[in-house]
């Protein structure tokens, strides 16, 4: 079992690998890190025309996940009226989206997904029933 902790510890760990970072201690410097990821989405968009990406996030918290990630990077996640609250918009360069962006966020959601669904599993044992297992399949 995973402790909040635990998770995020990983996350900076995920951070940090996309940031750039190459050492623990420089959890301490992660706003130079963050800036570093700017700067390169900076040149990025010099030499890239930006583009605008429609994203699909099943749910609550992976939408918010993506859009604070995005809004960490300096980039506004919007969305149009009559689109669903499941998409979410955004105009970046599409290097910086395959090689910074999207991984991360698929690193992050995959630590998350993990965490919530052990808590999920505990908290089911613990409170509703204690056998927490998805419902038996029959034929006919």
């Amino acid at each position: 079992m995973i402790t909040e902790e635990q998770l995020r510890s990983r996350l900076r760990k995920i951070s940090a690998l996309f940031e750039g970072a190459t050492t623990p201690g420089e959890r301490n410097a992660a706003a130079a890190a963050i800036e570093r990821v700017r700067k390169a989405l900076g040149i990025a968009q010099q030499t890239e025309q930006p583009r605008e990406f429609q994203f699909s996030m099943p749910d609550r918290w992976q939408r918010r996940l993506f859009s604070a990630l995005c809004r960490r990077y300096g980039l506004e996640p919007y969305r149009y009226k009559r689109q669903r609250y499941t998409t979410v918009m955004v105009r970046v360069p599409p290097s910086f989206v395959d090689k910074t962006l999207w991984p991360e966020y698929q690193e992050l959601r995959s630590a998350l997904n993990e965490y919530l669904n052990e808590a999920t599993e505990r908290i089911i044992r613990e409170e509703v029933c204690g056998d927490a297992g998805d419902a038996a399949e029959r034929t006919g």
